[in-house]
């Protein structure tokens, strides 16, 4: 990458030193922007930033790009901690089912959502699953998505599984920003198992997470813990497993319905609780003291005119949150965080200042990326997004549907 210098920001956002790992609660609105700055990078890594008034230049640099950002923002690149970006096909006649009156619960009891996309899985080779996926990688980076989770969960077979966690590895090694895998085997009950839970469950335990392991495929382990999906006896079966090899669980809670979950998720040390557009009083309680991220995913709301995920009261209650696209086929077909960004803002009546946090500093935590993503400090390799001209950082959650980022820059 060399050596690039950007000079005359307008405002260089969520950037200094010692800041904390994640913001809870009224932190949530703090949000530290530098105006009239410079920022300098080498090899990816941030090097020195700080006001164009205080710049001492960087005469000894050679082959130095430089980047003249007046009237432009330069933000740290969000970090999308919950997707499914490797599947077979889209999904659009479902679309059309559910402006024809059916519900997505209605569409997976029939043999729709989920169970449609491991079936098209099947017919698709591994090299195919990764050329798909490269290209819609491509265009998440040009939405401002510099870190991202994929998980499994469309195989539904030992072989299925083993197959797009396999992609998954190889897209890491191919893509030039990280990528986090998370196994999800426990997505829905296939057909031949439908009368048949114990024989399922036990095809993941005793068949899917050995190879997983063997083969060093994921980095974490997610169950849907849902009504007529996996409950939460089944869902702490699973996640055990998965603990007991390493994998650290990432969960879907709380679509539809508030079954105790959450509870149980905390108990097991997960990493983030995924969903919540369902939130009981006893959900809350479980999370206050825990070290679990609460992840909410509007974007999905938003395209299956379900109820938003109730940010407002989480961070009522000093909780952190974090902010993530659902990328699928099925439920959110866009990865535009910017766009999620704005549904924060919009129907969750986050703050912009909120929602960016939960997009940057709160999501790099929910993918334990603190270390090198989520802020603008000295020695991180975060990749950084310099937007268009623009007037002020709010512009971007109000004008939804522009493309106000002009670049991704990437380490």
């Amino acid at each position: 990458m060399g050596k690039i210098l950007i000079k005359n920001i307008k405002g260089l956002v969520q950037c200094g030193e010692n800041l904390p790992k994640v913001r809870k609660g009224a932190e949530m609105k703090e949000l530290p922007i530098l105006e009239n700055a410079f920022l300098a990078l080498e090899d990816g890594v941030i090097i020195e930033y700080g006001l164009m008034s205080e710049w001492g230049g960087l005469e000894d640099w050679r082959d130095l790009e430089i980047i003249d950002a007046d009237g432009k923002f330069v933000l740290p690149a969000f970090c999308d901690s919950h997707t499914h970006t490797v599947f077979a096909k889209s999904r659009e006649e479902e679309f059309v089912d559910r402006i024809n009156g059916l519900t997505y619960e209605e569409i997976a009891v029939r043999g729709g959502g989920i169970l449609n996309s491991a079936r098209r899985l099947t017919e698709m080779s591994e090299d195919d699953l990764f050329n798909h996926a490269i290209i819609r990688i491509d265009r998440l980076k040009s939405y401002g998505t510099g870190a991202l989770e994929i998980k499994s969960g469309y195989g539904l077979s030992v072989d299925g599984e083993l197959k797009m966690l396999r992609v998954i590895k190889r897209l890491k090694s191919a893509c030039d920003i990280p990528i986090k895998a998370t196994f999800l085997g426990a997505h829905a009950f296939p057909p031949e198992f439908k009368d048949n839970h114990r024989g399922y469950i036990d095809l993941i335990i005793n068949e899917m997470i050995p190879k997983i392991a063997e083969e060093k495929l994921a980095d974490y382990i997610d169950v849907f813990c849902e009504r007529n999906y996996f409950s939460v006896e089944e869902m702490e079966e699973i996640l055990s497993a998965g603990i007991a090899v390493g994998l650290q669980p990432k969960v879907h809670v709380n679509q539809f319905s508030a079954l105790g979950g959450i509870r149980k998720a905390v108990e097991l040390n997960a990493l983030s609780v995924d969903h919540l557009e369902e939130l009981a009083v006893d959900d809350l309680e479980a999370l206050k003291g825990s070290s679990v991220m609460p992840t909410i995913l509007p974007s999905c709301s938003h395209f299956l005119s379900i109820p938003f995920g109730d940010a407002r009261r989480l961070m009522d209650s000093n909780l952190p949150v974090a902010l993530a696209s659902d990328f699928n086929p099925g439920s959110t077909p866009s990865g535009n965080l910017s766009f999620v960004w704005s549904l924060a803002c919009v129907k969750m009546k986050m703050t912009p200042e909120e929602a960016l946090n939960a997009l940057t500093i709160n999501a790099a935590y929910a993918m334990d990326l603190s270390q090198t993503h989520g802020t603008i400090s000295i020695g991180k390799k975060t990749a950084v997004i310099l937007t268009k001209e623009i007037p002020n950082l709010a512009y971007i959650p109000y004008s939804f549907g522009d493309q106000l980022i002009e670049r991704l820059i990437i380490s």
